[in-house]
């Protein structure tokens, strides 16, 4: 099997789900943290989100803490929101705007751009250099207005991984985003994957989410290229019965920016290994999913919208259009919440294991290559033995 997850013509596992025992057992969490999600790219906030000198923007996740803060020169940087004496975090809650980034242990006192310009009594610490003894950088990329972190370097950047589907974002403008409401935080009793699996399944769709089949008739399609999953779904034009989703195709005004193709289209991406971008006329949101224990993790989210010019006829129609997308999407939200719980609850049983996999089920299949590919104990059909990841 190759690094990037690409099946050998051998592998007789290209037709089965992960074992069951990955999506609770402690020792592959951990194997996760290290190997996943430590050298994978987290989407922190927009460029927008931190627009002035001090601005600053966090993301806890895996027992870390990143800020991304602007500097003085107007340049944004990414540290690990750590002071370098004890250890205290720095600064608290999600966002805020600071002169300088003061410890408020001992008050060791960063400059924006990370350097410590200033420890109390500095001369009692015969081991202390301070220009050794800055902010620990973190990798940061920002990919069409959004930024991005990862802990470790490594692997493939995120415009690499979006490189198959960059004229299909572009027409979206998200480097003129701007937040819409805040991030909200949605703790799960599920296993990170089970997000990330129902996410890009397919199959569920006819099946589970009445609503989204009301409003895509059978238009919505999946495809998987190594880091990226794409799924989407075209508005038909036969009226709904639900009062939210006819207004909604009632509602939703021309965007003079889209393509014609893309007017009623509702689009998502997935990015490797927990990123989700739902791309739709009247706004895109960001979702992320991030492990909080071997079965239970946080979805993150916020969306963004394009400021609306003062001369756009339409302005008042799309915030319509922005409030009833949410009403539709709280519903499927809340079925897909009942799915992913039903399914971790199932894979407690001892009588399931693998599952087989549809020929359909395209994006399934490549993220199961990928763990495999990264974790090897993937392929054991059975949870091996307490202490295994330590052989």
């Amino acid at each position: 099997m190759s690094e990037s997850g690409v099946q050998t013509p051998d592998d007789h596992l290209e037709g089965w789900s992960l074992p069951a025992w990955t999506y609770d057992d402690p020792e592959f969490a951990a194997l996760e943290v290290d190997r996943i999600f430590r050298p994978s790219w987290q989407v922190v906030c927009h460029v927008s989100d931190v627009a002035h000198v001090g601005d600053w923007h966090s993301l806890d996740y895996i027992n870390e803490s990143v800020i991304v803060v602007r500097g003085a020169d107007d340049n944004l940087r990414a540290f690990t929101n750590v002071c370098r004496h004890r250890g205290s975090r720095l600064v608290d809650g999600s966002a805020g705007c600071a002169k300088k980034l003061v410890c408020p242990y001992h008050a060791w006192t960063y400059d924006l751009d990370g350097r410590l310009t200033g420890v109390p009594d500095s001369a009692s610490y015969p081991t202390l250099d301070k220009d050794k003894a800055g902010l620990v950088p973190v990798d940061m990329e920002i990919w069409r207005g959004f930024i991005f972190v990862r802990l470790e370097s490594g692997g493939p950047s995120v415009a690499e991984m979006m490189a198959p589907y960059e004229a299909q974002v572009a027409p979206y403008r998200f480097e003129e985003l701007r937040a819409l409401g805040r991030v909200t935080m949605r703790p799960r009793d599920v296993n990170w994957k089970n997000v990330g699996d129902n996410y890009s399944d397919g199959l569920h769709i006819p099946v589970a989410h009445p609503g989204l089949t009301r409003l895509f008739g059978k238009s919505y399609g999946v495809e998987a290229e190594p880091y990226v999953d794409r799924m989407w779904g075209d508005l038909v034009d036969r009226p709904s019965t639900n009062w939210s989703e006819r207004a909604y195709q009632n509602l939703l005004p021309p965007v003079p920016h889209l393509p014609a193709a893309n007017q009623k289209r509702w689009l998502y991406f997935k990015l490797w290994p927990s990123v989700a971008f739902d791309i739709y006329p009247d706004q895109v949101d960001f979702m992320q999913w991030l492990p909080t224990g071997p079965d239970s993790c946080v979805i993150r989210e916020i969306s963004y919208v394009l400021p609306d010019a003062p001369d756009y006829a339409w302005r008042r129609e799309m915030r319509a259009a922005r409030y009833l997308n949410w009403r539709i999407n709280r519903q499927v939200n809340a079925e897909d919440t009942v799915l992913i719980t039903r399914v971790q609850q199932g894979m407690a049983s001892r009588s399931f294991s693998m599952g087989p996999l549809s020929d359909k089920e395209v994006c399934l299949k490549s993220f199961c290559r990928q763990i495999r590919n990264i974790i090897p104990e993937a392929r054991l059909e059975q949870r091996p033995a307490s202490g295994w990841s330590k052989k």
